[in-house]
């Protein structure tokens, strides 16, 4: 019940201007003193863990640069020839691409070609596997590629900024396919596709790309398509983009590019771990 009305709230707010300020908030420097204090408060409240950036706390100058902190290195170790996390999360769904359909929760499935806005696409990973993987606020919150390929294009398509979190993914239809939401094109050298969507949600100020100047909440809301020849190689593990706030990557890959392992909704998964084999 208390889902339903939140979503029953949400319907009637302005979620892009809310999303925005949230991330003009977050933007607003800290003042030098208070920054350890202020970043140790928020990591107890979200369960985060300060002691795994890459910088001392003082060094991150605002709330988002803090929030979206690089790790220290070595911290995620990237798996070799595997198909690997591209971030730290939780799984919420997995399963197999059949009649274009994706598993959004239990009893309630959405459309492959509507997420990724091309039919054609959709229509190569049938038969391949998907997996969907949700980022709290208490995660780290960079995306890195999950396999070694080319990527020949992104799109960023405009849409609404629900939340991704359980009470929206079981009362919203079709949620992943109408948020707000960059999908990346990665190609396998061998042959295969992979989907990577990263998916805008309530509060997440914006949702940017690594390799360009794709963001989510545009003020310009029109699809937004760039192909790239002869393509941006890029290896496991490589910066993609990153959520500045919590939010959901999916993907979705061909039968030929590679498959994902079998993951329970509520599983942990960390970046640069093994999650599938690659073709």
């Amino acid at each position: 019940m208390l889902g339903r009305l939140l979503i029953l709230l949400l319907s009637v707010l302005p979620k892009h201007a809310m999303s925005r300020a949230a991330g003009a908030v977050a933007n607003l420097p800290v003042s030098r003193p208070l920054r350890g204090a202020v970043y140790r408060g928020y990591s107890r409240v979200f369960g985060a863990r300060p002691e795994d950036a890459e910088l001392p706390l003082e060094a991150y100058g605002s709330i988002n640069a803090f929030f979206t902190r690089q790790l220290k290195p070595g911290l995620r170790p990237v798996s070799p020839d595997a198909l690997v996390s591209p971030v730290d999360g939780t799984v919420g769904a997995w399963g197999v691409i059949a009649d274009d359909m994706l598993i959004q929760a239990k009893g309630r499935n959405y459309s492959l070609a509507a997420l990724v806005g091309d039919k054609a696409m959709a229509d190569r990973m049938e038969g391949g596997t998907f997996a969907t993987l949700y980022l709290a606020p208490k995660d780290y919150h960079r995306i890195h590629v999950p396999l070694d390929g080319v990527i020949t294009a992104a799109t960023y398509i405009p849409g609404e900024l629900w939340p991704v979190n359980v009470a929206a993914v079981t009362h919203v239809a079709d949620l992943f396919a109408v948020n707000e939401r960059i999908v990346v094109t990665i190609a396998r050298p061998s042959g295969g596709t992979m989907a990577v969507v990263l998916v805008g949600a309530t509060m997440v100020g914006m949702t940017r790309v690594a390799f360009d100047d794709l963001h989510t909440n545009a003020r310009r809301r029109e699809v937004q398509q760039r192909h790239y020849r002869p393509g941006i190689t890029v290896r496991a593990g490589d910066p993609l983009g990153h959520f500045e706030f919590g939010s959901t990557v999916i993907l979705a890959c061909s039968p030929d590019s590679g498959v994902l392992d079998e993951m329970q909704p509520g599983e942990v998964v960390q970046m640069g771990a093994r999650i599938g084999d690659i073709k």
